[in-house]
């Protein structure tokens, strides 16, 4: 849907990527501009297959990579030709650093006023904290995340992935998009200034409303829901279950469940709010009713009564799950030193015409995009983008200013 778009991406690490990776999976042609010792994500492992990482894999599909040493002025200018081109160009450098190459939006704008900037920060071009770098564990300390994460008497959790990142990520390419609608019907271009900490603060949702209301910080509830209840995991026989609870008929058909019927008569627990008033009286028994049965049963026994349960699955199951199958969650291609590489799927591959055709359909099997070796596509760029001849590009290889794998 996006097969006219030329991105170009100067972010490394995640946010950044995970932006332009949905670009790419929307179709858009995506040139990664890496530095000659490559993404820092290229070195985060283990794990590592055929000498490159997970971590790089996850989020680098589809894209080309462009390999050049910035600070020398001829890298410099090639990468400000390829901006003055771009439709999109997505930044993660501190505030202000871009400048110095001529590569800030004022001056990208300058030459191309169409262009959608994206600068994806710690906390914005703006405010008291503008020069500080923001990395996802710090941004989940700093935005209240990480203080309501994790059981009643227990220390703060960090979450398990970078959260805030990958909702950065999100929220550019979102942005991106908006303004990209406007250019067309304007001429304009604009500058996207993303910061994680607002994406953080924002992601709150619920628990920020909460707080704006009563000013008071959220508890830490474990897998307990701050409004609803019973909405958590439980330890059964043979590993933990989810049960979902989200209103108070399933609540009454929950007790049948439990073979506790008269709980759902109990004013403590008869409604919601009761229920949540009373958290610390109901869970205890629930836990106790749940804990001699295993994941199976209960989750017939929740099936047949149309309660929301589901089992904690660990990732490997999830992506196993019959659903995920038929989905076509998980998708394979042809790397060069991999071999076949299984990726997640793009969830944004299931678009559909009105008769049902196709509009963005996934990748035949086995022939999904890869992520780029660094400097695999530095060559075809230059000649593609920019016109270099072959000797002009003999020279900038041999002088150490772009690299080719």
């Amino acid at each position: 849907m996006l097969r006219d778009l030329f991105v170009l991406d100067l972010s490394r690490v995640l946010a950044g990527p995970y932006c332009t990776l949905l670009l790419a999976d929307l179709g858009a042609r995506v040139v990664k501009v890496e530095s000659p010792a490559g993404d820092d994500t290229r070195r985060w492992g283990p794990p590592y297959v055929g000498g490159e990482s997970g971590y790089y894999l996850s989020v680098n599909r589809g894209k080309e990579s462009l390999a050049l040493d910035l600070k020398d002025p001829r890298g410099s200018a090639i990468v400000r030709d390829l901006a003055r081109k771009a439709d999109v160009v997505v930044e993660n450098f501190k505030v202000g650093d871009l400048a110095r190459y001529g590569l800030d939006y004022a001056a990208v704008a300058a030459g191309n006023p169409g262009v959608v900037y994206v600068s994806i920060t710690g906390y914005g071009q703006d405010g008291p904290r503008r020069s500080e770098a923001g990395y996802d564990a710090a941004l989940q300390a700093q935005s209240g995340l990480l203080a309501m994460t994790g059981e009643l008497d227990g220390p703060p959790v960090k979450l398990g992935v970078a959260w805030i990142d990958v909702l950065t990520g999100l929220h550019a390419a979102t942005a991106a998009l908006a303004a990209l609608r406007r250019r067309d019907a304007t001429g304009e271009g604009a500058h996207v200034d993303m910061a994680l900490f607002d994406v953080a603060l924002a992601s709150m949702v619920n628990q920020a409303q909460n707080a704006l209301l009563t000013g008071q910080p959220p508890a830490r509830l474990g897998s307990g829901h701050p409004n609803i209840v019973p909405y958590q995991a439980f330890d059964v026989a043979d590993g933990a279950v989810v049960v979902a609870v989200g209103n108070d008929g399933q609540f009454a058909r929950f007790c049948d469940v439990l073979g506790r019927p008269e709980l759902a008569r109990d004013p403590r627990f008869a409604t919601n709010e009761a229920r949540v008033l009373n958290r610390g009286a109901l869970v205890p028994m629930v836990a106790a009713e749940l804990a001699p049965r295993t994941r199976a049963e209960l989750l017939a026994a929740c099936r047949a009564a149309t309660v929301p349960a589901t089992p904690v699955a660990t990732l490997p199951e999830a992506l196993a799950d019959p659903q995920a199958e038929a989905r076509g969650a998980v998708v394979a291609g042809h790397h060069p030193t991999v071999g076949t590489l299984p990726m997640v799927a793009s969830p944004l591959w299931h678009v559909a015409g009105p008769g049902g055709a196709p509009v963005l359909a996934p990748p035949a099997p086995g022939a999904a995009p890869v992520p780029p070796l660094l400097g695999a596509d530095s060559r075809g760029v230059l000649r593609r983008e920019l016109g270099l001849s072959e000797g002009e590009i003999d020279e900038l290889v041999a002088d150490g200013v772009v690299v080719q794998r």
